[in-house]
């Protein structure tokens, strides 16, 4: 681990001391999805509601620089150059880095053709037959843990050789009872369960990027 993502960690379970006694569950999601990328995976992550805007705010977090610039490697930034010239120098001097992420909520054509044509149940499942494979993350995120929909995508993301990670909270549900990796919010009520999430997952979007880039 890294000196700095280390200091991140130490300053996180500082604020949020009420986490410290579920630490080992975020920091192995942390380490899954590090993991991931580093052997050329992608996440792809699904939710209903606020826990669909939440699987946007993941993607936003990853493909794009979130705490650090990212900036291009040498190597890309001379092709850029090499091949178009001051126009693609100046291109490379703005891209960023990205991690690979799919929030599955958004395809709606796909989703209302799946939804009318087949089963909406299966909606995510589908997306994750289409775009998963071995060695890939599926975060399935559910303030009540019990979300079919999000339930039969993981369940497909295990079939596939994906590993699984539950965003839940209440007694976990369903869905924590057949991921790798959960995080259950320890609160009842939605919105506070809600609240919940979205710290874990900046703090986990921060690690991972922290790990996989230096600035």
């Amino acid at each position: 681990m890294k000196a700095r993502t280390k200091k991140n960690l130490e300053d996180f379970f500082k604020r949020n001391n009420q986490l410290i006694p579920i630490k080992k569950e975020i920091l192995e999601i942390c380490e899954a999805i590090t993991y991931c990328y580093e052997n050329g995976g992608q996440v792809l992550i699904c939710g209903n509601g606020g826990s669909s805007s939440d699987s946007d705010h993941i993607v936003g977090e990853l493909m794009k620089g979130f705490l650090l610039q990212r900036p291009l490697g040498k190597t890309l930034r001379e092709r850029f150059k090499s091949l178009y010239g001051e126009y693609g120098e100046d291109i490379s001097k703005k891209l960023q880095g990205s991690l690979p992420a799919i929030g599955l909520n958004t395809q709606t054509a796909l989703i209302s053709a799946f939804n009318n044509d087949v089963d909406p149940d299966l909606t995510y499942a589908q997306q994750v037959m289409g775009y998963g494979k071995c060695g890939d993350i599926v975060i399935g995120i559910s303030t009540s843990g019990n979300a079919i929909n999000v339930y039969n995508a993981l369940i497909t993301g295990k079939v596939i050789g994906a590993k699984t990670i539950a965003f839940t909270g209440r007694d976990g549900g369903r869905i924590s009872k057949i991921s790798d990796y959960s995080f259950i919010a320890p609160e009842k009520e939605t919105y506070l369960i809600q609240e919940y999430h979205l710290m874990v997952y900046h703090f986990v979007c921060m690690y991972v990027e922290s790990e996989l880039f230096d600035l």
